[in-house]
């Protein structure tokens, strides 16, 4: 196999002069902690602020109930029927804490959790309806989460829904989301309808220019995988499905060049990042090593996912070290999952185990990088 480098190659087995050693090549992105104000309660605590939990509309849920959303939900679709059996007891259980607000702050007491940022639980992206239907049904779910923070303003703040099967109307509820109804940003899904989210015939530039003019948190989380025959067993679509489509997802935000015509979007990617978080030198390596691989973007992909934010839902101190390590502090922000049982019940005491964490980042981890990308005023 033949292939050409960049001039800047560094890659030692190409035998270029002057190679950069693997530790300057990868060198992690750091936190700039000093300059970052952190809110705090009235005894000195650093203000705890989860950007990754959902909820339910029981309404829209009433409302949609004919569609039968499960024959286009890949988790469904690509599941066996222990799952599918686990996953409506798991709803029956969970559906007071993803449906309604006191149970909700009782575990959010518990968990020391002083503020949510709500978002629509993944079942009501909706993007399989005919547009103006899918546009009606995220202008409902948005309306919904508004009065949630409405009734109690102090615990919660929101993120929004946004019909992206069709960008003019994603870019209309955008604003109106926004402008009218006050919700930080909106929760995107990994794929439209199996689409990449740079897929030309969805015209999606245009929604993530608005999300970065207007300076508002784009939350990306997966519904499993979309192509998941080998995932069906196992819970396999959910385990390995979603941090799978988070890859994918970002691969081609970076790849496709998004990320380099719109520097400063604000894009949160669930679960810790998915694999890509952890794996990113193989892309590094591939476009230094391949034309195919630097078709779009001039700088190593790396440098473009070191723009991204990424929750704490790693389950493990050491791989949530290595994130922070990676990344910088200022670019972790505290997740849940809540009331999901692949969620984290126990945030801060996750954070807590991260070894050598100095308490200025582990207070920006809590709390500060979520408030200052949610424009959250204490």
């Amino acid at each position: 196999m033949f292939y050409t480098c960049t001039p800047g190659c560094t890659d030692p087995k190409h035998q270029h002069s002057g190679p950069l050693s693997a530790a300057a090549r990868a060198a992690p992105a750091k936190a700039a902690t000093s300059a970052r104000p952190v809110a705090r309660t009235r005894s000195g605590k650093a203000k705890v602020v989860d950007l990754h939990c959902h909820y339910l509309n029981p309404e829209v849920n009433a409302k949609t109930a004919k569609l039968n959303a499960a024959q286009y939900d890949p988790t469904v679709i690509f599941a066996d029927e222990l799952t599918r059996e686990t996953n409506v007891k798991q709803m029956k259980t969970r559906a007071p804490k993803l449906s309604g607000v006191t149970e909700r702050l009782k575990d959010m007491d518990r968990m020391g959790v002083d503020i949510q940022a709500v978002c629509p639980a993944p079942y009501h992206f909706f993007y399989f309806t005919e547009p103006d239907y899918g546009a009606e049904l995220a202008r409902e779910v948005n309306e919904g989460i508004a009065k949630v923070v409405a009734d109690t303003p102090d615990r919660f703040v929101g993120l929004g829904s946004v019909p992206l099967q069709d960008a003019q109307l994603a870019v209309r509820e955008l604003d109106y989301a926004v402008k009218n109804l006050g919700l930080r940003g909106v929760e995107i899904c990994t794929n439209v309808n199996g689409k990449n989210l740079t897929d030309p015939s969805l015209g999606l530039e245009k929604f993530f220019a608005r999300c970065e003019e207007l300076g508002v948190v784009i939350f990306m989380h997966p519904l499993g995988y979309t192509q998941a025959d080998r995932l069906t067993h196992h819970y396999f679509n959910n385990v390995i499905g979603n941090p799978l489509d988070s890859t994918v997802a970002v691969s081609h935000l970076i790849f496709d060049g998004v990320m380099a015509r719109h520097p400063k979007l604000k894009v949160v990617v669930a679960h810790g990042g998915g694999f890509i978080a952890h794996y990113w030198a193989r892309m590094d390596h591939a476009w230094r090593a391949r034309p195919d691989c630097r078709t779009v973007i001039k700088r190593k992909p790396s440098s473009y996912l070191e723009k991204f934010y990424f929750d704490t839902i790693t389950f493990d101190p050491e791989m949530l070290k290595r994130l922070i390590d990676r990344y910088g502090a200022d670019h972790v922000v505290l997740g849940t999952d809540y009331p999901y049982d692949m969620g984290e019940d126990d945030p801060l005491g996750l954070v807590a185990q991260v070894k050598r964490l100095p308490k200025a980042d582990r207070d920006l981890i809590v709390g500060g990088n979520a408030a200052r990308l949610l424009k959250i005023k204490f």
